[in-house]
């Protein structure tokens, strides 16, 4: 038989993974698979369970949110394994399972993964780490990994935008050299994203239009430092509506971009906390793992 490491967040969202485990299971088993199920102990654990042990098996099924989902492929990637990936959503956002059209219910997508054959996407490389979706500064970031569980729960996206408003300080801003798409722009700015994904922290557009996973290509938003609270809302609203030609945005698409700035930076990388860095190179590894996916009903998918 088949052999399947299947990794799964039992606190992750509202804990819903206890009430589909044994369908889950008995959705492999009668896929063909012989299932090793593992419940994640600590943050961290995904990784070092996936880095350590999945060349034993033919599939890794991680489940989780999109922490536990970065987890899993930067437990692949960095133990150098080429095993396909499947992603059973069970977080408050799922970004990254969104854009490849992986069903919300359990089950579904369980059934997914034993139906369909494993894609190529792509994975982004920030310094020495990898990142699945998003690697990003500023507003919006610290909230992603700061908000309290059961606001993320009941509120969902607007609980990370609830916070974000909440704690912004306009004057908060970092200096930086930005350089992509042989393109350079220097400023003082309040919020930076490069993503791979058509949605972000649950608000679908963030990212732009034409958003695919496996282009070799992800999208850059950067957001001006706001010379006033007035200005500050205005380009709330801009953001909202995802005017990004709005003078308060840079956009760009490219296949990597570098940041450079006097003082360090505090990234969030898929919703986590990433380090504090001065310099950053940041690239796309494309077509660097296989994943899952129902092209179909992929958002983000070049067919």
């Amino acid at each position: 038989m088949k052999k399947l490491l299947f990794v799964y967040n039992p606190h992750s969202g509202k804990g819903m993974i206890h009430s589909y485990l044994g369908e889950i299971i008995d959705i492999f088993t009668k896929g063909g698979y012989m299932v090793t199920a593992r419940p994640t102990q600590s943050r961290g654990d995904a990784y070092e369970v996936i880095k350590g042990n999945a060349e034993n098996y033919d599939i890794v099924v991680c489940s989780g949110g999109d922490g536990t989902t970065n987890e899993a492929i930067k437990g692949i990637m960095d133990g150098g394994h080429h095993v396909p990936v499947g992603i059973i959503p069970a977080g408050t956002m799922n970004d990254f399972a969104t854009s490849l059209g992986i069903p919300k219910t359990m089950p579904d997508a369980a059934a997914l993964i034993v139906e369909h054959e494993p894609e190529y996407v792509d994975i982004g490389a920030f310094n020495d780490r990898f990142f699945t979706y998003v690697a990003a500064f500023g507003i919006f970031t610290k909230a992603s990994y700061e908000t309290d569980q059961q606001l993320k729960n009941s509120l969902g996206p607007l609980a990370y935008f609830i916070e974000a408003i909440k704690t912004t300080d306009i004057n908060q801003t970092y200096n930086i050299t930005i350089s992509c798409d042989g393109k350079t722009v220097t400023g003082d700015f309040l919020f930076g994203m490069v993503s791979n994904s058509v949605s972000v922290g649950g608000f679908k557009g963030i990212s732009g239009k034409n958003v695919s996973m496996n282009d070799g290509i992800f999208e850059g938003l950067f957001i001006k430092k706001p010379a006033s609270v007035q200005e500050f809302n205005q380009m709330i609203n801009s953001l909202i509506k995802q005017d990004f030609e709005a003078p308060y945005f840079y956009y760009f698409k490219s296949s990597d971009f570098s940041f450079r700035s006097d003082g360090t930076i505090p990234w969030t990388l898929d919703g986590e906390y990433g380090g504090n860095s001065k310099e950053i190179s940041l690239c796309v590894m494309h077509d660097a793992l296989r994943i899952v996916v129902d092209k179909s009903k992929a958002l983000g998918f070049i067919n």
